[in-house]
């Protein structure tokens, strides 16, 4: 889901180069080509997405978590969801996302724990680099669908000593 413009699907995924380095296979790639095409303003549609963490410091085992598929924000800012759904494109207006749960129910909430990744179409940061309001009531909204019971005191101490990689949790 790196990058969501629609004529990004006529090229060769990244990953395929990857496996042709990997194989030994050689090929040829004209770049001149390819960020004439990837640079053209017009032909960017305008797609945003946002991976949501977990930042408190608490460490709650998951009791319900907000199933994947299509979102509808309302007007006030409340996010409710609307029918399951496994692609993005299916979205199609700024008050509808694509959310991939990651976190579901029973496991933790941690500081650092990605609950998920949204999908959009439009904006969610301005030019200077800053979340939109739009983007934060997406964040609150989904968090909002997320819920968790403390852990235990053993739990806790079991799930704080987990391996820990270049600031990655891996539970």
């Amino acid at each position: 889901m790196t990058n969501l413009a629609a004529f990004a699907h006529a090229d060769a995924p990244l990953f395929l180069f990857h496996l042709l380095e990997y194989a030994g296979v050689p090929y040829e790639l004209d770049v001149e080509a390819l960020n004439e095409r990837w640079s053209h303003p017009s032909r960017i549609d305008g797609w945003s997405q946002l991976v949501i963490k977990h930042t408190g410091t608490e460490i709650e085992r998951i009791t319900s978590a907000p199933p994947s598929g299509v979102w509808a924000m309302t007007e006030d800012g409340q996010v409710r969801f609307e029918r399951e759904q496994s692609h993005r494109r299916t979205v199609r207006r700024e008050n509808r996302a694509f959310w991939l749960r990651i976190a579901n129910e029973g496991d933790w909430f941690y500081k650092g724990a990605e609950l998920g990744i949204l999908v959009t179409r439009g904006r969610l940061m301005t030019k200077n680099f800053r979340l939109t309001r739009r983007a934060k009531d997406w964040i609150a909204g989904i968090r909002s669908h997320y819920h968790g019971e403390a852990a235990s005191a053993k739990a806790t101490a079991e799930i704080e000593q987990k391996a820990e990689v270049a600031g990655f949790k891996f539970l």
